[in-house]
């Protein structure tokens, strides 16, 4: 995804425009466009299963958007992010089988303090 847009033209930037108090479905379905407007493939409401004891599980687990079978995008209409929703990103990316992982809130001020990227299996330092 990165390497057919730059930073300015990412298509988060485009749906915050339509300001805070939207439901998660609407700009879901945004992004989903603003996506196809650039012509990069996308699937929306992916289905993670469960592998348990050799048994794939339907627990009811779905990526919002997984853009070119690299990339699942878990978007968020909330007051603000908590740990809880870095755990979900992550646990959909061990399931899911995608590396990268982005995490977007659309309800803050600043679209920036909303985004967070995950990598699966990048350790990454914790200030104290």
């Amino acid at each position: 995804m990165k390497s057919r847009m730059r930073s300015s033209e990412q298509p988060w930037k485009s749906i915050a425009r339509l300001g805070l108090g939207l439901l998660e479905s609407t700009y879901e379905m945004c992004l989903c466009r603003e996506l196809s407007i650039r012509g990069l493939s996308f699937k929306r409401q992916v289905p993670i299963p469960v592998e348990y004891k050799g048994v794939k599980l339907d627990c009811g687990f779905r990526a919002d958007i997984v853009v070119d079978n690299t990339i699942l995008v878990e978007i968020k209409a909330i007051e603000s992010l908590a740990a809880i929703h870095d755990a979900q990103l992550l646990s959909y990316l061990k399931l899911g089988g995608c590396k990268i992982g982005l995490l977007i809130n659309f309800n803050v001020e600043l679209l920036k303090h909303g985004v967070r990227r995950r990598v699966l299996g990048l350790i990454e330092e914790t200030s104290l």
